[in-house]
């Protein structure tokens, strides 16, 4: 479980992103300490900031940018992409649409894919197949995004690099059977702001999306600048605020990464509350392990963490249409 952490770090992954192909990186020093400094956040937290993660911050705004502009449109231009079963889960939601835990969340939101087509992966993949439904207003918003998804998909290798040495195994410990075609999952979220009743900001309790774990293994959250909105859960049960610093990712642990890590590294509960009177938008991208892998705890962390395996494996498809097909009104 997550310590008591009062803040979260800010990791520097600059030396990562040059080095992370090369044979001897685990051997430079600059690297080997991003590397312990993605441990201490992974076991201490399950969050971290990045900076020096080499996608250019005027890529950030502008993803926000068309975010916000499509989130302007009328509801009836939105629903043009409405989300159902028959798109593969894929399109647009309405305020209220998406569940946590029984409960509507007070956000809409475009949900996207890697594009699941034919028999990739079965019966498994059945109730994902399709295309992702993109808006043509903003005219630029599929080829922002599309991007943006390659370069977050870089980025999230290059960190997943990091933490596999982290865990005391090879660079490309997590390649291969695990995550060597990793799948991705896209929320392109928007938040109202509070609402106003005589001129006066009411700040209310609603639940922008209530506290969950990810599912995968690494997220990649770019947030607006100017609006802190999001919170992580310690030890304690305080939720601890994810301050927005321009230019960085936050990034946290998902559920497929606590299972592989046996524990060691924690998928810490969050939730977004806006209090702002401001619109706010979110833009995460989850890098998964492949569609169809059977994810267990390795036997280098199981031997880390006492030589008993603590959690039961998972097929990583089964996981997330389950969750999925539970996710949504409609």
């Amino acid at each position: 479980m997550a310590t008591d952490f009062k803040s979260i770090p800010l990791i520097d992954i600059g030396p990562l992103v040059v080095k992370w192909d090369d044979p001897n990186m685990a051997e430079d020093k600059d690297v080997a300490e991003v590397v312990r400094q993605l441990d201490q956040a992974c076991r201490e937290a399950g969050f971290f900031y990045v900076k020096g993660h080499g996608i250019p911050e005027s890529l950030l705004k502008e993803v926000r940018n068309v975010t916000h502009r499509f989130f302007n449109l009328s509801y009836e231009e939105k629903i043009k992409i409405k989300m159902s079963a028959a798109t593969g889960y894929r399109g647009y939601q309405h305020i209220g649409e998406n569940i946590t835990k029984g409960t509507p969340d007070m956000h809409e939101a475009i949900d996207c894919y890697r594009e699941v087509g034919g028999e990739m992966y079965g019966a498994l993949g059945k109730p994902l197949e399709g295309s992702n439904e993109w808006p043509t207003d903003p005219s630029n918003f599929k080829q922002v995004m599309k991007e943006y998804i390659s370069l977050c998909t870089d980025l999230s290798r290059k960190i997943m690099r990091g933490i596999a040495l982290a865990l005391g195994g090879s660079a490309d410990e997590f390649e291969g059977e695990i995550a060597g075609d990793p799948f991705w999952v896209f929320r392109i979220i928007g938040y109202p702001g509070v609402a106003c009743t005589n001129g006066q900001d009411m700040l209310k309790n609603d639940i922008g999306c209530g506290a969950h774990t990810d599912y995968g293994l690494l997220t990649l959250v770019n947030q607006d600048d100017d609006k802190t909105a999001l919170q992580v859960r310690n030890r304690s049960g305080e939720w601890i605020p994810a301050v927005p610093i321009p230019g960085t990712f936050v990034c946290n642990i998902g559920d497929m990464l606590k299972i592989l890590s046996n524990g060691l590294y924690e998928s810490t509960l969050h939730q977004v509350t806006n209090n702002s009177p401001k619109y706010r938008v979110c833009v995460a991208y989850f890098y998964e392990p492949n569609f169809d892998a059977a994810i267990q705890p390795l036997d280098m962390c199981i031997q880390r963490t006492g030589g008993t395996k603590k959690y039961e494996g998972a097929v990583y498809g089964k996981h997330l249409v389950s969750k999925v097909q539970t996710n949504f009104v409609m």
